[in-house]
């Protein structure tokens, strides 16, 4: 049994905040560098260029990407072999909270939807556990702005929309996006489960590297089939035209009952922040 104490978790989340909102992901930056060279609108390309000074400045100078910092997320995988000493929930919201306070982040979440007094301190966190063979514990943050996730969907189909009715929802969640992500963007799709679990690996299809592509030889094709389609939208980088609307479509498919087929689309902006990191 491999014990892991609370504190320290806390010493890691905290960084981790930091890091995510000032350091843009090797696999986004390194896409919208590629997306430069091959963007032919040039209104588009200035823009795609922009977000790499944009990028460059943030990390040199530790200041958010962005200015919305996001709803903190996180996907905690425990080792059964695990000991933690205290409690695990309180130790990552409190490791959240000395992140966005002590790195000067924006505090985005309120404690009532309807009275909307805000925590002041960006908790609490949304925390998805899975147990997990091992002695290892596994934490990867993906902060959430919401300008995207205000553009996600959720559609529970009939099993006969088969194929072609998933890439049609994917296609009419970032129609209806338009410019209103932030695009260029990522694109996160779970296929199967039910209606929850659709929507919680939609988001994990997120925090998978851009270039993931799928085992299965259908899905590789329809991740193909939906860069290309949602790249020919000509929404374009700031939905000011041109051929990089996404970046990426990562795509999660799952068991599901025999009489539905839910599909979740989770959309990201540019910034698609996510880290992982291991105790």
């Amino acid at each position: 049994m491999k014990t892991i104490l609370a504190t320290d978790i806390t010493k890691t989340v905290r960084q981790m905040c930091i890091d995510a909102n000032t350091i843009l992901p090797d696999d986004a930056y390194n896409s919208i560098c590629s997306a430069c060279k091959i963007e032919s609108n040039p209104i588009g390309k200035n823009l795609l260029e922009k977000l790499v000074i944009n990028a460059d400045i943030a990390k040199e100078e530790r200041i958010p990407i962005c200015q919305d910092t996001g709803y903190a997320v996180f996907f905690i995988e425990v080792g059964q072999e695990v000991y933690v000493d205290g409690n695990l929930t309180d130790a990552i919201n409190e490791g959240v909270r000395q992140g966005y306070v002590d790195g000067y982040l924006r505090k985005s979440v309120v404690a009532d939807p309807l009275d909307r007094v805000n925590t002041q301190d960006n908790t609490p966190a949304i925390i998805h556990y899975d147990i997990v063979p091992g002695d290892a514990l596994k934490i990867t943050f993906a902060p959430k702005g919401f300008g995207s996730e205000n553009m996600s969907k959720i559609a529970m189909l009939p099993p006969s929309a088969g194929y072609e009715g998933v890439v049609n929802v994917v296609l009419d969640a970032v129609r209806s996006a338009g410019p209103n992500p932030c695009p260029p963007i990522v694109v996160g799709v779970c296929v199967g489960g039910d209606f929850e679990q659709a929507a919680k690996l939609s988001k994990v299809a997120l925090t998978q590297p851009i270039g993931t592509v799928p085992e299965k030889p259908l899905y590789q094709k329809m991740q193909k089939e939906l860069m290309e389609k949602i790249n020919s939208t000509d929404i374009g980088p700031g939905g000011l035209g041109g051929q990089t609307t996404a970046l990426w479509v990562n795509i999660i498919d799952h068991p599901t009952h025999i009489a539905g087929m839910p599909v979740a689309v989770n959309i990201c902006c540019h910034v698609s922040r996510h880290i992982t990191k291991v105790l």
